[in-house]
């Protein structure tokens, strides 16, 4: 017989994923990964044997449990499901697929849900991140429906209220692996950043572009992907993270002016397609770089004064405003806090299958081991 796994599949933010509870899986993560391969249908161009999306972003994962670790109501381990190659990356944070976690832990009762709203503190074991999620839970149960809109979903639905605790260096160890707010990478000035995730921040105009091209245009121009994988290749050595060259971090980020009134314009690379928008540890990632002086961020941002700021992201198919609490000095400031509004939506609860050859691997599930 096929395997069978319990699943959700949930729409976080600009993502979908495949969400498990870590006891449903196989207790060894090779038998866990390739149970997961399976019913993603990875390798394969279109995964059409299988439930992922056949693109980055709804090609994802997430294994939930509940946690022991002071502070933490659940943990989650990200996956980024690779759609051609037989492998998970487990380098980054995805804060697209976070704001799912909140949402799935209390419909599978991993906490209780009280009655109006519920906060779920959630421990990425990937980078060791802790942030707030504030999810509507009236009558105890999570309201999907509501007014909230965010760029690059159709439609409204309850706002998912994300607070990040200490996403600094959360996978380079520093917010600035280098030191410094501007290096020179392959012959290009760029900003190596890591608050939740590892991004090169470069001027639109350093590579010839101006940073408001159609994400369809810059998808399929091969020269540019080709200089923007030179430099991604040097700056993943700079910021200590050795050969990414099968890594999807560093994330590659293009900034310019903004054209729409907001901070500034992006457009981001997740790293080798053009994001449709742009992930959540990116923006917050390229909103702490426009604070920094000096920096090709801070070069073309139109920033709002005060010491809580919201900066609006612009990208192709809107904006994502990301809240940061500022101090320290203008030379050399400190960011307090960073926050944003995300939504999520339930799209399947079930039963997934893997392939049968499968079958004696996902018969040792990690509930079984303890």
């Amino acid at each position: 017989m096929q395997p069978r796994v319990p699943c959700m599949l949930i729409r976080g933010g600009t993502s979908k994923g495949a969400y498990f509870l870590a006891a449903d899986l196989p207790a060894d993560p090779a038998a866990r990964d390739r149970l997961i391969l399976s019913v993603m249908g990875s390798p394969d161009s279109r995964q059409v044997d299988g439930l992922g999306g056949a693109h980055p972003l709804t090609s994802k994962i997430a294994i939930v449990a509940r946690s022991t670790k002071p502070g933490a109501d659940v943990e989650f381990l990200f996956g980024q499901v690779l759609v051609n190659e037989a492998r998970i990356d487990y380098t980054p944070n995805c804060g697209n697929i976070l704001a799912g976690i909140g949402p799935f832990a209390i419909e599978r009762g991993l906490i209780a849900a009280s009655d109006g709203r519920t906060t779920v503190r959630v421990l990425t074991l990937n980078t060791g991140t802790l942030a707030e999620l504030t999810v509507e839970t009236p009558n105890r149960r999570v309201r999907y429906g509501g007014a909230a809109r965010i760029d690059g979903v159709p439609g409204t639905a309850a706002p998912i209220a994300v607070a990040f605790m200490d996403t600094e260096g959360s996978v380079c160890g520093a917010l600035l692996p280098t030191g410094h707010a501007v290096d020179r990478v392959a012959g290009v000035d760029c900003t190596l950043i890591d608050n939740g995730m590892p991004v090169v921040v470069l001027a639109a105009a350093a590579v010839g572009r101006t940073g408001l091209e159609p994400r369809d245009l810059l998808d399929k121009d091969q020269d540019l992907k080709a200089r923007l994988e030179e430099i991604r290749l040097e700056a993943g050595r700079l910021m200590g993270l050795g050969d990414v060259s099968k890594k999807v971090v560093p994330k590659m980020c293009l900034v310019a002016p903004p054209a729409a009134g907001g901070t500034l314009a992006t457009r981001s690379f997740i790293p080798h397609e053009c994001h449709a928008s742009i992930g959540v540890f990116a923006a917050v990632s390229v909103a702490t770089a426009a604070m920094l002086p000096g920096s090709p961020a801070a070069a073309v941002a139109q920033v709002p004064a005060g010491a809580d700021k919201t900066l609006s992201i612009e990208h192709p198919t809107g904006e994502f405003s990301v809240v940061l609490t500022v101090g320290g000095s203008p030379e050399a400031p400190v960011i307090e806090r960073a926050g944003l509004l995300r939504t999520a939506r339930l799209l399947f609860d079930g039963i997934a299958f893997a392939h049968e050859d499968l079958a004696e691997a996902a018969a040792a599930p990690a509930r079984d081991a303890a």
